[in-house]
């Protein structure tokens, strides 16, 4: 796999500094390295193809370590789109971008479906793509680690008065240790905050913020135990709610695997 490397604004050994609020997260920049590597084999298996993808039974390509989500003009998919959002944040860092990117307005995904796609997977602008987002691995973790520390905040706030304390408390413990950590970023990354209205089957959200409440009705168990336990309930609830086979026949034993990942 190719590693990740520290970029600019991280200084190595430091740990990054913490928002005030009920938990906050913090990594040494090693461990930040270490959390974007493991991201990247859950997402690409560390494959430098795998940066640029449209998976089969998806309205979008996915792009990056994290597979940030990218629509085509006129798609409104339910999803939250991330990777206009990672485009800036890498611009306003400094990372420069290739030509045809930075004038893309506006900032759409230039293949208008799958098909399309797969017919131009080795031309230059995916290959730009690659090399950019290849460069950029570090300044990608920061992103997904600055993205967590926004969710925890936001899911607290949407919590129900009376569910709030032991979600803080589960939050707060989490973010003690480094398996924690890397849950809590990896699975926004992953499925989001579960804030979203559209992002629900049969009325039934998959993000951070179900895994907490289904969390909170365990009682045994570390902190980041029962974490895991949760996000493998839920996320196996969204498939048997979704309309499509893929997501049980193909997507949740990945999904199981994936979240298995989530320990010290």
């Amino acid at each position: 796999m190719a590693a990740l490397t520290l970029s600019a604004g991280l200084q190595t050994g430091a740990a990054s500094p913490a928002p005030a609020g009920p938990a906050t997260l913090a990594l040494s920049d090693r461990q930040l390295v270490w959390v974007g590597n493991r991201i990247f084999q859950n997402e690409c298996a560390g494959k430098r193809t795998c940066l640029v993808h449209w998976n089969q039974g998806e309205a979008f390509p996915s792009l990056g370590i994290g597979h940030f989500i990218w629509y085509p003009a006129g798609v409104a998919g339910r999803f939250t789109e991330s990777f206009p959002d990672l485009v800036r944040f890498l611009s306003a860092r400094g990372q420069p971008l290739p030509g045809w990117l930075s004038q893309l307005e506006p900032l759409d995904a230039p293949w208008p479906d799958r098909n399309t796609f797969l017919a131009e997977q080795d031309g230059e602008r995916a290959e730009s793509l690659r090399r950019f987002l290849a460069d950029s691995q570090g300044l990608q973790a920061e992103f997904m680690f600055q993205r967590a520390r926004r969710a925890l905040d936001r899911v607290v706030s949407a919590t129900e008065d009376g569910q709030r304390a032991a979600i803080e408390a589960d939050l707060a413990e989490l973010a003690s240790t480094p398996g924690g950590v890397y849950a809590l970023i990896d699975y926004v990354n992953f499925k989001g905050e579960g804030l979203a209205e559209g992002e629900r089957y049969q009325g039934q959200g998959w993000g951070l913020k179900q895994v907490l409440e289904t969390m909170a009705e365990q009682d045994s168990g570390t902190a980041l135990q029962r974490f895991r336990q949760a996000a493998a309930e839920v996320l196996t609830r969204r498939a048997e709610n979704a309309s499509q086979a893929i997501e049980r026949e193909r997507w949740l034993p990945g999904w199981l695997k994936r979240v298995d990942t989530y320990r010290e």
